[in-house]
């Protein structure tokens, strides 16, 4: 299950352990192909690493503090700390693939 973030949660939800961060909106077309792609990874992912996901339209001083220009972009925290961005659709295995880095 995805969870979502704003600013009020975000800081504590990212603080410890690998957090992948799906930044998006509503009308984005290429964010809404990603949903079901992020549900698919969070569920194989399970209790490894928390998968979240801001809208940028709810929650604008979240997505500039981390200058996200271009959406989605995902973006990886390692212990609170941003380790990896992708920006773009994303596959679930490439997903995998960044994250298992940081596990």
């Amino acid at each position: 299950m995805t969870v979502k973030l704003n600013k009020e949660n975000f800081e504590e939800t990212i603080k410890s352990g690998v957090t992948l961060v799906d930044f998006w909106a509503e009308w984005c077309g290429p964010c809404q192909m990603m949903l079901p792609i992020l549900d698919t990874f969070s569920d194989s992912m399970g209790d490894k690493m928390t998968v979240a996901k801001v809208n940028v339209d709810e929650a604008p001083e979240v997505a500039g503090q981390f200058r996200v220009m271009s959406i989605p972009t995902l973006i990886v925290f390692k212990d609170g700390q941003p380790v990896e961005t992708l920006v773009g659709v994303q596959q679930a295995d490439q997903l995998e693939a960044v994250c298992a880095k940081y596990l």
